[in-house]
């Protein structure tokens, strides 16, 4: 299992954090597990160039925090992290973007998405956990 903020090849380990920030942002803990917990970070790891594909757009969501809180965007606390994913998928930036903030944004949504609720085999959902949740049964 991968510890949230573990360097990630292709990624700094500023923009490992971030990235852990932001699958926990999406996926927070409640009494089942966050998207890290669950093996997001891995499933985005061995499916995605992480580098070429995420390493741009972290480092803008983290001056976005900056920016906007005068903090990194991994110790900003959940409402915060959470009001700003928002704000910049809404097309609400404050700095300037590398590429489309709007489509970074939902499309790291629907990576971690696959990756949370996606078959365990694919590198994710660790347990099942996701597919317990939700009251899925794995039948034949």
């Amino acid at each position: 299992m991968r510890a949230p903020g573990t360097p990630f090849r292709g990624v700094t380990p500023e923009q490992a954090a971030t990235l852990s920030a932001v699958v926990d942002t999406i996926v927070p803990a409640d009494e089942y597990p966050s998207g890290t917990e669950a093996g997001v970070l891995d499933y985005l790891e061995r499916w995605f160039d992480l580098h070429a594909s995420y390493a741009a757009g972290l480092d803008a969501v983290e001056a976005e925090a900056r920016e906007r809180y005068g903090e990194g965007f991994p110790v900003l606390p959940y409402e915060r992290r959470e009001a700003l994913l928002r704000a910049v998928e809404a097309g609400d930036t404050r700095t300037p973007w590398p590429l489309d903030a709007t489509v970074f944004v939902s499309t790291v949504v629907g990576h971690v998405m696959e990756g949370f609720y996606g078959d365990p085999d694919n590198g994710g959902n660790r347990d099942a956990i996701s597919w317990r949740m939700i009251g899925f049964e794995v039948r034949g």
